[in-house]
């Protein structure tokens, strides 16, 4: 079999780059061909996914959640589905966390030497994909607005930090939720759509399944012309919704749940993927049921 691994050299401050020795013979335990690549840019991944794809039994990539979501693209784009392992090297690595990858190197590539495969959903949006979460509104931009320099230095607590310094005042934006039965709608400051169990390291989903495909969604109602009274509320339900999880009692919290949503939004609304910018306004997101063919832990519940 031949395994290709992909890596983000400036992700976890280097540390991929440092062991490269090690994980490539750690590699060859399983693998009776390994190479090697090393990404220069954004969208790099993309493109070195779809390519590897055709050619190799196994990718194995590391990075953070952008670059999972980059990863995801490329298998999306590509002809053929090898099997996918992952080394977690990001700030907060929320799909390793839903997906119980330890974010140790060496236990990391036990999952890929020892563990099972599974067959995962990811999402479309219009022509994009995503792994875990689709979102827009209070504080989903600080994932790709935070300078890696930052994130280096400061951890997880540099996204609090330009999140307070960008949305400390929630934007107010229409929305227009359907699965074709059901229909939510009204003003709102945050949107979400998840297929995993963890955002921003919090247990957000813990009830989540990345295997049954549906997804859950949730949003956060506000008035139009909001008081000061009303902020607070909003900021409240925010800070519940993150402490306690998506099936948190509060009346400010829309919730619906399916394969398939059309929302709509104004142009000036940018949604996250995966923590990376996505699209402006209207998207349509179907679920892709059981479309990656993942290595995770055996015996867990995904």
């Amino acid at each position: 079999m031949k395994c290709l691994f992909i890596y983000n050299p400036v992700s976890g401050r280097g540390k991929i780059a440092r062991r490269l020795g090690y994980i490539l013979r750690t590699l060859g335990e399983k693998y009776e061909v390994v190479d090697s690549y090393a990404t220069s840019g954004r969208g790099d991944m993309v493109r070195a996914v779809r390519e590897a794809a055709a050619g190799y039994d196994a990718i194995v990539f590391s990075g953070g959640d952008g670059s999972f979501n980059e990863a995801v693209q490329g298998l999306c784009e590509a002809e053929s589905m090898p099997e996918v392992g992952y080394i977690p090297s990001g700030t907060v690595n929320d799909v390793a966390r839903s997906l119980g990858i330890p974010k140790s190197i060496r236990r990391a590539l036990k999952v890929v030497l020892c563990g099972e495969n599974v067959q995962l959903d990811c999402m479309k949006i219009n022509d994009r994909y995503a792994m875990y979460i689709v979102a827009a509104g209070a504080f989903t931009s600080a994932t790709y607005t935070t300078p890696q320099s930052q994130k280096q230095r400061m951890g997880r607590i540099a996204y609090g930090i330009e999140g307070i310094r960008k949305n400390l005042v929630f934007p107010v934006f229409p929305v227009r939720i359907s699965d074709g039965v059901r229909t939510v709608e009204g003003e709102s400051v945050f949107v979400v759509i998840l297929n995993g169990k963890y955002v921003a390291g919090m247990p957000l989903n813990r009830d989540g399944c990345m295997t049954d495909g549906k997804v859950e969604a949730a949003l956060i109602r506000q008035r139009k012309k909001p008081n000061v009274w009303h902020r607070l509320r909003a900021y409240f339900a925010l800070a519940r919704l993150f402490l306690f999880g998506y099936r948190v009692r509060e009346r400010l919290i829309d919730r619906i749940e399916g394969s398939h949503f059309e929302i709509e939004t104004d142009e000036s609304v940018v949604w996250n993927f995966d923590g990376e910018k996505g699209i402006s306004g209207k998207v349509v997101v179907d679920v892709l049921p059981r479309k990656i063919n993942m290595i995770v832990p055996g015996g867990r519940k995904i």
